[in-house]
């Protein structure tokens, strides 16, 4: 009769080791396929000293992403409240079988997370966070503090490039697995929410290291006149006679500069311009500079969905990792797509790429160690054994962590 193990003892799930842990761990299983018992595996978790992974996701929807002017301006595809619930619950079934214990998510005026979970049949904590949301930009300041408060491991987000560098401004050490349902959309990933989902759960319960399978990404910091500062996550482009808060896709013979982190010819948006001159990788330690105006080349570029404009270029050159570049004015700043800063003629400007954005998870990299590690063989690991029918215990807590209602 094989033992049952003493589950009891442990607090951490199964892992996957490289090098001479991984040979110790490889052994562990070899005693497992021996004996059928599971504890070899267990304590050589336990002796990694893993014990700082609490198995916790954070689920952040921003309610207007997939919304805006640009469904109009051009042919953006519109993200339903309805689309976005369902993304949710396909996520939270995917972590929570993969893992996770515990489920934070924003509370907000559409119900899109509350809509998603609170009549999902798992064996999960969820918490609901009141941040008292108005639907506005600082709805995602205050619920990335409240997650990054609550010990979050891992930040599943739905948004564009907008929301993403939002979340990456308030918390730039976060682990995110960012899910596109925006318009300007090279940052998340088109990945299927379940699997995406398990990805985030896998490395919020330690199962899954960070360190092998969310590397750092890379930023564009920018220095402003007066001290301030800003980032953006994909680029940064100076423009001619716009303003801030202007909405509408750029008009190709306005732009003058554009610096990004990275680029590809298969994305949309400005990034896109420099994806066609020279592509540029998450991978890769430099940024690219693309430089416009009359007189240049004329390029199509696609700049938003359904929309292709003609862009003049002037010239482009790869930018080394901390190497400041010149800003421009007079001139409005885009960050990410947004019209967010005025640079006057006289003003001192610069915006330089470095590795120091949040971690983001590599699904398919996640997904590959997991299935290694065995999480999804239900006779060797208690990760999928879990059951999946059990109504969940949810909180509905302040910001501060006060009861909303008698729940706790």
């Amino acid at each position: 009769m094989v033992p049952e193990p003493d589950l009891e003892r442990f607090t951490l799930p199964i892992p996957f080791a490289t090098g001479a842990d991984g040979e110790r761990l490889a052994r562990a299983w070899e005693e497992v396929d021996r004996t059928g018992d599971i504890t070899p595996v267990l304590e050589h978790s336990a002796r990694r000293g893993r014990g700082s992974v609490n198995g916790t996701v954070g689920i952040i929807a921003n309610p207007v992403s997939g919304r805006d002017v640009r469904r109009v301006a051009a042919r953006g595809a519109v993200s339903t409240t309805e689309d976005k619930r369902n993304r949710i619950a396909r996520a939270v079934i995917g972590a929570v079988t993969a893992g996770a214990t515990r489920i934070v998510a924003m509370a907000e005026p559409f119900g899109i997370a509350t809509g998603a979970l609170t009549d999902l049949r798992i064996n999960a904590e969820i918490e609901i966070v009141d941040v008292g949301a108005t639907v506005s930009p600082a709805d995602t300041v205050r619920a990335v503090e409240a997650m990054r408060a609550r010990d979050v491991e891992v930040l599943v987000t739905l948004g564009g490039d907008g929301t993403n560098r939002t979340v990456s401004a308030v918390w730039p050490e976060a682990t995110l697995v960012p899910m596109s349902t925006g318009t300007n959309n090279v940052f998340p990933s088109l990945t299927e929410p379940t699997v995406a989902g398990a990805a985030a759960g896998l490395v919020a319960s330690g199962v899954v290291d960070a360190a092998d399978c969310a590397p750092r990404s890379k930023l564009i910091a920018i220095e402003l006149s007066g001290s301030s500062t800003d980032i953006a996550l994909i680029d940064a482009v100076t423009l001619a006679d716009d303003f801030v808060g202007n909405r509408m896709p750029a008009d190709g013979a306005l732009i003058r500069q554009v610096l990004v982190s990275r680029a590809h010819p298969a994305s949309i948006g400005l990034s896109s311009l420099a994806g066609l001159l020279r592509p540029c990788s998450f991978e890769e330690d430099a940024g690219v500079l693309v430089e416009c105006g009359p007189g240049g080349q004329p390029m199509r570029v696609a700049l938003a969905p359904g929309l292709y404009r003609t862009v003049s270029v002037l010239d482009h050159r790869e930018v080394p990792l901390g190497v400041p570049v010149e800003l421009r004015g007079p001139t409005v700043l885009s960050l990410d797509g947004d019209r967010e800063h005025t640079i006057d003629a006289d003003d001192v400007a610069s915006a330089e790429v470095r590795r120091c954005g949040p971690r983001v998870v590599d699904v398919e990299r996640a997904l590959e160690l997991g299935a290694a590690a065995g999480v999804f063989t239900t006779t060797q690991a208690p990760t999928g054994n879990r059951a999946l029918n059990e109504r969940p215990t949810v909180h509905y807590h302040h910001a501060d962590g006060t009861p909303i209602r008698d729940c706790c």
